[in-house]
């Protein structure tokens, strides 16, 4: 009997799986563009399939054999019903679908053209045209052609409402200073994936600005790249590479590279994801750049999602509220309608709906999982727990539940740099800029792993320099990471976490033993004590040995790695392309500053590393970097 049970469920699964067929199709606009993101509700009496177009605008369904209605919606345009879908066993129905814009919308959206004017004052969604990289740009959002509106006499003003009252806040960067190897040997860091600073300089010099004091972190700039590290081989979750020339802007100095390459795994094996996201609907975030794109940027993460992922959504304004509870990855078209649907107004109570987000992170936490509240705002948090000591306290208290955050900032004119770097800071997160679609899928698409799932967490690193090597030293950038040499062991101490398949990448410029320098000042000598350079030191051809400090996702006990580091420096030109294009990042990074560090290079030298380290750019994002220093030099001789 058992033998015969299973024969028969065997041959009712072959059936079953010979009566499904396919309904397939493409979801473009009056015009024949492709609409990215549609909502697709395919249902037959209490059957529901959900999906979302891809990025070529298509959409494929597989259902049983029988009649269905096919419900297909997108922010802007009209909802469009098709019904007696007939779908026929092992076969493919094409049903392609042409929406009509709503035109009582209009007003909602901000259409700016074809071309990259000069006199454009903020950065929209980005797409383009054909898939092309070297032809025309298309400026969408929520995927409106621009010729559509245009032609219809619906073009807005272009100046945010904001943009006379600027009020947008970055704390203060005070660079670096070289420290001298036998006062300092040791030099202690907490490492920094955050990306943000890159884009919304981006933005700045797109709208023919220089970006303001405060706003440009070198750490964030040469971050916002990736080098081809290579993946661990060990049972740490990421590797290290070091590599030592002489320094672009100062060839009597020396300049180190320290990289780090988390380890990458295939997105169909990444940990079940436990996501909330977190969306500011306050009434600053009406602007076209702010909210709408906020939407169209979930609609790429959405169309990630596996059935055993789960979303929720909790929207703050005046008061803070849940509009979608935790629902499967698999209920595509209910998670986008519920996206489509927010609207701006209200102030801004960002501390309720912090902690209304983190108590449903865990109601639904994933042991083993990937738990995350993902922040959409502009960072304006003006009612509730408002100073910054209040959120970050908050923050702090919420990353001992096992989730973490990920902040994602948006608009111009009240934007708060310093309020969203520091809760991703605090809150064992990630900090990134989306200043157009383009980021966007940078971000949550191609770097979904890195942006959500964490490998390693307290990251922190303590270099001991050789002082029969190194005279002196300075960290480029992560001047808000310094930690104590104390806090390199205390397991206390938080620190910076790192992504899956995501690449650190650190400078130190030294100073060798025997170079005059006007950066290397005099020390009195000590009354009570001396310092000596033991025999280890003068014996060993090292430059020094960094060690690694770091705690799994999950852990509350740090693993240390050592590495010594020989003193082999090599000619800039024989350098790899990692090294000489990471470092003309840093040096524009250090050149938007003013820094007193570089006075004898100038943007040619930039552009010279750049161009000759561009390497395999398949995304084109250091060809667009080349053309990112070719504007500031033009804004700034």
């Amino acid at each position: 009997m058992k033998t015969l049970l299973i024969s028969l469920f065997l041959c009712l699964s072959i059936i079953a799986q010979a009566q499904t067929g396919e309904i397939q199709g493409k979801v473009t606009d009056a015009s024949g563009e492709v609409l990215v993101g549609a909502a697709i509700r395919v249902t037959a009496h209490q059957q529901f399939f959900g999906y979302v177009t891809d990025i070529d605008g298509n959409y494929i369904v597989k259902v049983p054999a029988g009649e269905y209605s096919i419900n297909v919606s997108y922010t802007g345009y009209n909802t469009q019903q098709i019904n007696k879908v007939l779908v026929k066993a092992d076969s493919i129905t094409i049903v392609n679908i042409q929406l009509s814009e709503d035109t009582r919308s209009l007003n909602d959206v901000l259409i700016v053209g074809l071309g990259t004017p000069r006199s454009l004052k903020s950065s929209y969604g980005t797409q383009k045209i054909r898939g092309s990289r070297n032809t025309s740009t298309a400026y969408y959002i929520d995927g409106k052609a621009p010729s559509q509106h245009l032609k219809k006499g619906k073009k807005k003003n272009l100046e945010p409402k904001d943009e006379d009252h600027n009020t947008e806040s970055y704390s203060p960067i005070i660079e670096n200073e070289f420290l001298t190897a036998t006062q300092n040997p040791l030099s202690t860091f907490s490492i920094d994936v955050d990306r943000a600073s890159y884009s919304n300089a981006r933005r700045y010099l797109n709208d023919d600005q220089i970006p303001p004091i405060g706003s440009v972190r070198a750490e964030e700039f040469v971050n916002y790249f990736e080098y081809d590290y290579p993946n661990p081989k060990t049972t740490h979750p990421f590797s290290f590479t070091t590599e030592l020339s002489s320094c672009p802007w100062n060839p009597q100095h020396q300049l180190l590279m320290i990289g780090m390459q988390g380890k990458r795994v295939e997105t169909e094996r990444l940990p079940a994801s436990n996501l909330v996201f977190l969306i500011d609907v306050s009434g600053s975030m009406s602007n076209e750049n702010k909210l709408p794109l906020v939407k169209a940027s979930l609609h790429l993460l959405v169309n990630q999602l596996r059935p055993q992922d789960r979303i929720a959504i909790v929207v703050y304004a005046g008061a803070a509220g849940e509009v979608l509870p935790s629902t499967s990855g698999s209920d595509k078209a209910t998670i986008l309608a519920a996206i489509d649907k927010l609207q701006a107004g209200g102030s801004t109570a960002g501390g309720a709906g912090i902690e209304l987000a983190y108590s449903i992170a865990q109601k639904n936490f994933l042991t083993g999982g990937n738990n995350r509240v993902i922040l959409a705002t502009d960072g304006d948090f003006n009612v509730g727990a408002s100073s910054n000591a209040e959120l970050f306290k908050l923050i702090e208290d919420k990353r001992k539940t096992g989730v973490f955050i990920t902040c994602l900032g948006y608009g111009m004119g009240n934007y708060k740099d310093n309020m969203l770097e520091g809760i991703a800071d605090k809150g064992n997160g990630n900090y990134a800029y989306i200043d157009n679609i383009n980021e966007a899928k940078k971000t949550l698409v191609k770097e979904m792993g890195g942006t959500l799932v964490p490998i390693a967490k307290d990251v922190k690193l303590q270099l001991e320099f050789n002082p029969t090597k190194v005279q002196a030293y300075r960290l480029v950038g992560y001047e808000n990471r310094l930690l104590a040499a104390e806090d390199f062991a205390d397991d206390t101490k938080d620190a910076g976490e790192l992504g899956m398949g995501h690449t650190v990448t650190a400078f130190y410029e030294i100073i060798p033993v025997g170079i005059e320098s006007e950066f290397v000042k005099p020390i009195t000598p000590l009354k009570y004590q001396e310092t000596t350079t033991s025999k280890t030191a003068t014996q060993s051809t090292d430059l020094m040995t960094i060690k690694f400090r770091y705690k799994r996702p999950q852990g509350n006990k740090s693993v240390e790695m050592v590495q010594e580091v020989a003193f082999n420096p090599q000619p800039l030109d024989q350098t790899s392309s990692n090294f000489r294009f990471a470092s003309s990042v840093a040096l524009f990074a250090m050149q938007l500053n003013n820094s007193k560090f570089t006075k004898q290079t100038n943007w040619d030298t930039v552009l010279l590393l750049a161009k000759n380290a561009i390497g395999e750019d398949k995304e084109n994002y250091r060809k667009d970097f080349v053309q990112l220093v070719e504007k500031a030099k033009q804004l700034k001789p």
